[in-house]
């Protein structure tokens, strides 16, 4: 009769605990060389702590209008703020989820720097890839000491820069973004604009579509905010909505205009010192067209900023960004009947049935069908 043996079981539990620890550490091993060799590693590390910092700091909005230490001015922007986030769900049908229903104060008049770069012998946006929203044409950094470093290298390299400040950005949804004070700074209409604008980005984003993107959300803003301040009665910051979005259709054109002329330029075969005359001819034309008949005919920019402003390359595409081929969305507005609501839905629909996911195409299309060439 042949031997028996037992065999001890499987200890499955603690096999699944070793597995797990082993995996940790390869991805702490992993990161910790991607953090030592990898200027992306350490700028992505760095942008996701000042993330954390920031969500760990938030306050619920409903508790601080509850807070008798909180000043009756901040009070009155958050109830602002609360109201523009109903009507962006309820009338607008904008993905609000839980984004600005807390509040954080940054202890800064600018929440970060935004880089942009570009070719100095071709309008080509210099471009950066990070995980979820693809290519992009800017930069923000919270340390502003590295944004001007990153912007000196780059400059060293030959490269236009453009480095702005900017008062907030989106998560896109994937965290509930809160209203940060260097928002709550600005004037009523613009805070409920720069809401909306957020707001927008969560309802629709289109990856390494960056123009797109933010010029949608520039429509959303300023039509939302002009549709929100109507249905309240204020017809002040809804007058002053309207000429903010006609102010950011001219600037378009003019920034199309500009960019049209230096795409001319950039064409023809020029050396060094041809290239720097003609820049500065083109960017002369521009700063007079500021100073002139665009700048005066602006009703809420203040055309001497715009004028003793910088121009060059990555200034021309960062003001772009936001303002590409406004027009386009007012005719799709206007085709639903200046419904706002019905209008985002459209784009929408446009969007995600244009089957070369070519956003700006899709507005030319009708729904389900390719758009013409």
């Amino acid at each position: 009769m042949d031997a028996l043996t037992e065999r001890r079981r499987p200890a499955w539990g603690r096999i699944v605990r070793r597995v797990l620890l082993g995996g940790m550490l390869g991805v702490l091993v992993v990161f910790g060389l991607a953090l030592a060799f990898s200027a992306d590693a350490r700028y992505v590390a760095r942008a996701g702590l000042e993330e954390a910092r920031i969500l760990w700091r938030r306050r619920p909005i409903a508790k601080l209008l509850a807070d008798s230490a909180v000043s009756d001015a901040l009070k009155q922007r958050l109830r602002l703020v609360l109201a523009a986030r109903a009507f962006a769900a309820d009338s607008l049908r904008l993905a609000a989820g839980q984004t600005y229903t807390t509040y954080v104060s940054v202890g800064r008049d600018t929440l970060l720097l935004v880089l942009s770069a570009s070719r100095k012998d071709k309008l080509r946006q210099y471009t950066w890839h990070f995980p979820i929203v693809g290519l992009v044409p800017y930069k923000g950094f919270f340390d502003f000491a590295r944004a001007r470093r990153e912007a000196g290298a780059l400059g060293d390299e030959g490269y236009d820069t453009y480095l702005r400040p900017s008062a907030a950005f989106s998560t896109l949804g994937y965290f509930s973004d809160p209203l940060l004070s260097t928002a709550v700074d600005r004037d009523t209409m613009e805070l409920v604009a720069t809401v909306l604008h957020e707001l927008a980005h969560n309802t629709l984003y289109v990856p390494s579509q960056t123009p797109f993107d933010e010029s949608f959300a520039t429509f959303v803003g300023y039509r939302g905010a002009e549709r929100f301040f109507r249905a309240r009665g204020d017809t002040l910051d809804a007058r002053r909505a309207v000429a903010r979005w006609r102010d950011e259709r001219t600037l378009d054109q003019f920034y199309a205009e500009l960019a049209r002329r230096l795409d001319s330029a950039y064409a023809e075969p020029l050396g060094a010192a041809e290239l720097g005359r003609a820049r500065t001819v083109i960017f002369g034309w521009a700063r007079d067209q500021l100073k002139g008949p665009v700048g005066q005919s602006l009703e809420t920019y203040d055309w001497r900023w715009l004028a003793q402003g910088p121009l060059n390359n990555a200034v021309v595409i960062a003001q772009r960004l936001y303002r590409m081929d406004l027009n386009l969305f007012d005719e799709i507005y206007l085709q639903n009947n200046a419904d706002l609501a019905e209008t985002i839905r459209a784009i929408q629909i446009r969007v995600f049935t244009q089957p070369d996911h070519d956003p700006y195409r899709a507005l030319y299309s009708r729904p389900g069908l390719p758009a013409d060439d």
